[in-house]
Formats: C-alpha cells, structure tokens, sequence
C-alpha cells in the first residue's frame, strides 16, 4: 500500500507537470505572406552577421534578394570568416541578379570587452540607412513576403521591437530528437503571452529574426549597451522592454525557416552556450532552469524505471490491487507524455514515433544544462565559432 500511495501522489504530479509543461507554447500573433505594401515603403536594411557561414550563406542571401517588399538594402557582415564565406559573398554580389541592395562588409577585429555577434551587428547597423533594421541569422531563409509580412503585423501590433519563431528544419535522428524538446523548455521559461503583454517583466526575441525601429534601436542603447552578451537576443529584448517599449513575439513558421544544428556536436556547443547563460542573470528562471533539468533527469531515467518496476512487481507478485495500480499509473504517465510528443512531433513536421525518443533526448538535454552550468561556474567559459568567452 505505501508504494501504490507513493505511485499515485508521482502519477497526479507528473500529469499536472506535463499539461502545464505543453500549454505554455501559445503563439496569438502570426506573420502570414502578404502583398508588399503600397505607396512610399519605408526603407528597410537587413543585417546579416556571417562568422564561417559558407554551408548557409548563399542560401540566405539569395532568399534576401528575391524579397517582395520595394524598398529594402541588404548588409551582410563578414565576421573574420577563415572558410569560403567570402569568397561565396563576393559571388552572389557578381551575379547578374538584383544584387545592387547587397553590401558586404569586411568586420574588424574583436575589441576587448566584446562579444563577436554583437560587434557584427554594430557594424552592420552603423552602415545602415534604413528606419526598420531586420536582424537575420545566416542559418535563416526567409520566404519572398518574408518583409512585407514582418513590416505589416509590426505596424498592426504597435511593435517597436517586432521577433518572430522560425520554423525550424530537422533532418537527422539528433536534431528531431533534442529540438524539439529544447522547444518546449524554451515555451515554459519564456511564454509568449507572458512575453506579449507589457505589463509583465518576461522579455526574449528570437535572433534568427529581430525586426526593430531604427529609432528605438538607438535610443535604447543599440548593441553597444549589451556588447558582451552571449545571448544578444535575449538581452536586446530585455533592454527594449525595460525601457518601456512594445515587444511582440510572433509565429512566423510561414515566412521564414531556419536550420540551426545539424549534428550532435554542433547542438552539444549550441546549447551548451545558450542554455545556461539564457538563464544566468535571472534567479527565478535559474530555478525553473534547475527544475527543467531535474525533470529531465526524471523524464531520461525515473520513467523507464518506474515502468520497468511496475511490470517487473506485477510479474513476481501477480496480479493485485498494489501490482495493478503501480502499472497501470506508470502505463498511465507513459502514455501520456507520448500523447504530448506526438503532438509536438507533428507541429514541428517530423514523424511522431519520435515522441519514443524523449527519454534519450531530455537525458542529453538534461547533460547540455549540467555541462554548460559548469562551465561558467567553474570559469572554463564557453566555445563559439572559434572564440572563447567568460563570464
């Protein structure tokens, strides 16, 4: 009896974690295509950093060419490549092609006290002329209406800062195995109704895709008020809100797509780099960062042996009250958890036998966050495209 007892009070636990777990991912506000507007079209320059990006360059500045929108410039900053990034800029800018909006710019090299992807997009922005700046990561390509969709739900939503969700494409067996499940942990430490209403402190902006006022941009500081930040979206985003200006988060799966990570080494440094550092400066979502590693930890190993016992006591005891109920509530918080991964799966377009993967996937999740803790606490700091930082 007490084993059963204990059984159901961790059966009414789990499934009031999972359900709030998957109901914080809800985004209100969707860019949709939309026809370029009409009239005088404000200038929009859009900023690429480019750091060793020759997998993906080509395909975003392309996509960033081929924009409906009239009035636009493209400015894509070479961050000290050593791969063929340059080379593959220099090309584009030569084809016979609407290539006259492209300035490539050649950055320099890393003050101390600054982080490489916000010293690129300083220098981008200082060669800017337009009174939107759109922020694109080079793993990003947007689809032809991706600005004009961005321009129209900015004015319709009164956004000073305006940062949508990419969608994100998943080809191999780790990508649709971690991802998505950093996804969700992402939804519960930053949700986008909290993030959406100005009355509360919750703030991040997704930097595959920032579309902000060149105005607030500047007045807030620009990139120079966070140059050391890791995480300069996220930090971007805070300083906007806490400056009284309007943040809007947005799904915008229909305008642009983005391939982060295509292997297990390049998402172990990824995330390692994000994870921690995403939640370092706050303590209430340090907490919620420690919880979302626990539950990870329980997720990888409590389930499968909970289960596992569950059958193992029902097939030495035979069947009772005591044996049924452990199995039955195991089977119970199983199914589920499949229930919600299979749902997810399928909203992220991969197949949804993958929900059979969570347990692998939040055991390397949950060692993604206690790898990447250590490494700033312990002062090593983190890696990223060749550079070291500290904090």
């Amino acid at each position: 009896m007490p084993i059963l007892i204990l059984s159901t009070l961790f059966c009414l636990a789990a499934l009031v974690i999972l359900t709030w777990l998957h109901s914080q991912h809800h985004l209100d506000i969707l860019a949709e295509p939309c026809p370029p507007p009409g009239g005088d079209a404000p200038l929009i320059s859009v900023i690429v950093p480019a750091r060793n990006e020759e997998r993906n360059i080509g395909e975003c500045v392309s996509a960033l060419l081929s924009q409906t929108y009239p009035n636009y410039e493209v400015i894509v900053v070479d961050d000290r490549s050593t791969d063929g990034t340059a080379e593959i800029l220099v090309s584009i800018r030569s084809a016979p092609r609407p290539a006259g909006r492209l300035k490539i710019i050649n950055g320099v090299d890393l003050p101390d006290g600054w982080a490489g992807k916000p010293h690129a997009l300083t220098q981008g922005a200082e060669a800017a002329r337009g009174e939107w700046l759109l922020f694109v990561d080079a793993d990003t390509f947007l689809a032809p209406e991706a600005l004009s969709a961005a321009h129209a739900k900015a004015v319709e939503t009164g956004a000073d800062l305006f940062t949508a969700l990419t969608r994100q494409v998943m080809l191999t067996f780790w990508e649709r195995t971690i991802l998505p499940l950093v996804m969700t942990a992402l939804s519960a430490g930053f949700s986008p109704r909290k993030v959406n209403d100005p009355k509360r402190r919750e703030a991040i902006a997704n930097g595959q895709f920032i579309f902000i006022k060149r105005s607030v941009y500047d007045a807030s500081g620009r990139h120079a008020a966070i140059k050391g930040s890791i995480v300069e979206d996220k930090d971007l985003a805070v300083l906007v809100k806490g400056q009284g200006y309007r943040l809007v988060l947005a799904d915008g799966r229909k305008i642009a797509a983005t391939r982060m990570y295509t292997s297990l080494p390049e998402m172990w440094e990824g995330w390692t780099k994000n994870i921690y550092l995403g939640l370092k400066d706050d303590p209430a979502l340090m907490v919620l960062g420690v919880f979302g590693a626990v539950l990870a930890v329980i997720t990888a190993l409590g389930l499968p042996l909970w289960i596992g016992a569950g059958i193992a006591w029902l097939t030495v005891a035979g069947p009772n009250p005591g044996t049924l109920g452990v199995a039955v509530e195991a089977a119970l918080v199983w199914g589920y958890l499949i229930f919600w991964r299979v749902r997810i799966s399928r909203a992220m377009g991969i197949p949804g036998w993958y929900a059979l993967t969570t347990p692998l996937g939040a055991a390397v999740f949950a060692a993604m966050m206690a790898v990447s803790a250590w490494n700033v606490l312990s002062g090593r700091g983190v890696t990223w495209k060749g550079r070291t930082y500290v904090r």
